[in-house]
């Protein structure tokens, strides 16, 4: 786990969903996991302001992006990067190279968008907020 802030916002990078916790509560969570049902049960546990996923490229029946929509309804936002941007597993990767593939509706709130490079939205959420 590695942590840093932009534009005084907390941004932890977590390889796997798991590795999160009550530190991360309301903060950007930035992982290297799928955006499966079980990833969102994680992150549902520590509700970060934002969380991050790999889409591991769709999946079975949408599988690898179907926790998003369960954060959707919790009110979480979250997003997933493109597998073929950044690498499933390395949340170093996915803050470095990842382009947004798939953002639920709070996420688009906070003003993610498809096809947006990762850390270009992060930077601009965190000033958004920041003007506050």
């Amino acid at each position: 786990m590695e942590g840093f802030e932009v534009a005084g916002l907390p941004v932890f990078l977590l390889d796997s969903v798991t590795e999160g916790g009550g530190e991360q509560t309301g903060a950007i969570v930035i992982t290297g996991s799928h955006g499966g049902l079980s990833a969102a049960r994680y992150a549902l546990g520590y509700r970060p302001l934002l969380v991050v996923f790999n889409d591991a490229g769709g999946g079975k029946e949408g599988a690898g992006v179907a926790g998003l929509w369960v954060l959707e309804e919790a009110g979480v936002a979250a997003a997933a990067v493109a597998h073929t941007t950044a690498r499933i597993g390395e949340a170093r990767d996915t803050w470095e190279n990842g382009v947004l593939s798939w953002v639920n509706a709070p996420a688009r709130a906070l003003g993610l968008r498809r096809g947006e490079a990762l850390r270009q939205a992060v930077h601009r959420l965190a000033r958004a907020r920041r003007r506050r």
